[in-house]
């Protein structure tokens, strides 16, 4: 199936996504620009994938890259469909690159950064990140996606998801209103009411774009497979504050439903 025959995401994967909080689009940019993205990470890493003797850290973590690939990847025809669906057209900004890269190795070292969480969404400036915060309308963030630009099965690190768990997230924020809490009072509880929220795996072929809610509590873990794997996890910014004037986007209404708002 062509991509401009899938342009645009079907009710149920609409419906999918309010309700369990993510949506996997297999093929939503070219597996060539996923090659053509980790021959410029090697280099950037100052590693080679011809040189897995060098590959001594179970995870290297790589900023934003605006370079070619990363570009067009995150501007496909099909994503930016995707992201009027979800978020709601001219209410996003078109992405000029994608990053953080965090790059995983095959290692049996604990890679430090396993525990369950959610992505912040503004206070980013403070420089103690567990300060940073989020809040019920999620202000500064759109989306939480996860770019795959290598090959991911179940053995090579893939993102844990706890299916369903922006809903228990999202009543948790509610008390808190415009404030919002920050991570580090998110993560006191150890995200214990999502503990009962079904586990899935972001894996899927190089060029397989996970979109997810922001509040969408998730994982990493250690490599247990035999190739590095290449992901990027941008978020999708909004082009301005909540509107209440606006029809609700596919987020909006997960987050009404999760706290009790008539729609």
């Amino acid at each position: 199936m062509s991509e401009a025959s899938r342009s645009v995401l079907s009710q149920a994967q609409i419906a999918h996504f309010i309700e369990h909080g993510y949506v996997k689009l297999e093929g939503a940019f070219d597996g060539g620009l996923a090659s053509q993205g980790r021959d410029q990470l090697w280099p950037a890493m100052g590693l080679s994938p011809d040189a897995p003797e060098t590959w001594k850290q179970p995870v290297i973590r790589l900023g934003f890259i605006t370079g070619t690939p990363f570009v067009e990847a995150a501007n496909t025809p099909l994503l930016h469909a995707s992201y009027d669906a979800l978020v709601g057209k001219d209410r996003w900004l078109r992405p000029n690159g994608l990053g953080t890269f965090p790059v995983r190795f095959p290692s049996p070292n604990d890679p430090g950064d396993a525990g369950w969480h959610v992505d912040a969404s503004f206070g980013t400036d403070n420089p103690d990140f567990m300060q940073w915060r989020v809040n019920v309308k999620s202000s500064g963030r759109a989306l939480l996606m996860l770019f795959l630009f290598s090959d991911v099965g179940e053995q090579d690190a893939p993102t844990r998801i706890r299916k369903g768990s922006h809903r228990a997230v999202a009543r948790r924020l509610l008390p808190a209103g415009e404030r919002g809490l920050t991570l580090g009072e998110l993560a006191a509880g150890g995200f214990t009411s999502t503990a009962d929220c079904e586990e899935v795996l972001a894996t899927g072929d190089a060029g397989t774009v996970y979109l997810c809610h922001p509040f969408l509590v998730h994982s990493a873990q250690e490599h247990r497979g035999a190739r590095p794997r290449f992901m990027a996890q941008p978020p999708l910014l909004p082009r301005g504050e909540f509107d209440p004037s606006l029809p609700p986007s596919a987020v909006q209404i997960a987050i009404r439903r999760a706290i009790g708002m008539e729609l």
